[in-house]
C-alpha cells in the first residue's frame, strides 16, 4: 500500500468529509483545522474567523488505488473554487478554498490542475483556491467526525450536505466503494 495524505478546505468540512468517505481508495477522512496561527483551535474560535484556520479534511488514501490528481478532481467538483471565503451561505475565511500540500509533488499537481481548469474555462469566474504548504493541522472535535453519517436528519445536513453528497455520488459513481 502507498498511503498518502491530502489536506483540503472547501467550505464546511462536513460536506467534504461525507463525499470523500465514499471514495474507493480512501482509507479515512478526518475533519479538522489548518492554516492558522492559533495552536489547538476549537470550532467556536475558528468560526469566529480570528484564528486564521480553515475548516479542512485530512484525507488518507492509497495512491496505488487513487492518485492525488483524482483526489483534487473530486475536490474541484464538490465546492465552488471561485468564491473567496465563501461556500453558499457559509461566509468567512474559515470556509476558503485551499489546498495544503505536504510536498513539492503535490504542489506541482495542484498548480497544474488549477492552470488546466483555468485554461479550459471550466468555471465562469477565476479560481481563487489557495495552494500552500501544510504547516499545521489540528483534528476537529469528536462530534464533527462523520457528522453527516451520524446526523442525516439535522437541518444543515438535509438541506446542504445531502444534496452535495447525492450530486457527488451521481458524478463519481464509478469511484465509489462497493
Amino acid at each position: 500500500m502507498n498511503e498518502q495524505v491530502a489536506v483540503l478546505g472547501g467550505g464546511c468540512f462536513w460536506c467534504l468529509e461525507a463525499c470523500y468517505a465514499d471514495v474507493d481508495g480512501v482509507l479515512g477522512v478526518e475533519s479538522g483545522y489548518s492554516g492558522g496561527h492559533v495552536d489547538q483551535p476549537d470550532y467556536e474560535s475558528v468560526c469566529g474567523g480570528r484564528t486564521g484556520h480553515a475548516e479542512v479534511v485530512r484525507v488518507r488514501f492509497d495512491a496505488d488505488l487513487i492518485d492525488f490528481e483524482t483526489i483534487l478532481g473530486i475536490f474541484f467538483s464538490i465546492h465552488d473554487p471561485t468564491t473567496r471565503d465563501r461556500q453558499g451561505n457559509d461566509v468567512g475565511p474559515q470556509y476558503r478554498s485551499v489546498i495544503f500540500t505536504v510536498d513539492a509533488s503535490q504542489r506541482e499537481v495542484a498548480d497544474a490542475m488549477i492552470e488546466r481548469l483555468e485554461r479550459e474555462r471550466v468555471f465562469d469566474d477565476p479560481i481563487v483556491t489557495e495552494v500552500m504548504p501544510l504547516t499545521n493541522y489540528f483534528p476537529a472535535e469528536n462530534y464533527h467526525q462523520r457528522y453527516f453519517e451520524q446526523n442525516p436528519g439535522a437541518g444543515y445536513c438535509r438541506f446542504v450536505v445531502a444534496p452535495k453528497v447525492l450530486k457527488f455520488r451521481r458524478e463519481f459513481a464509478r469511484r465509489l466503494k462497493r
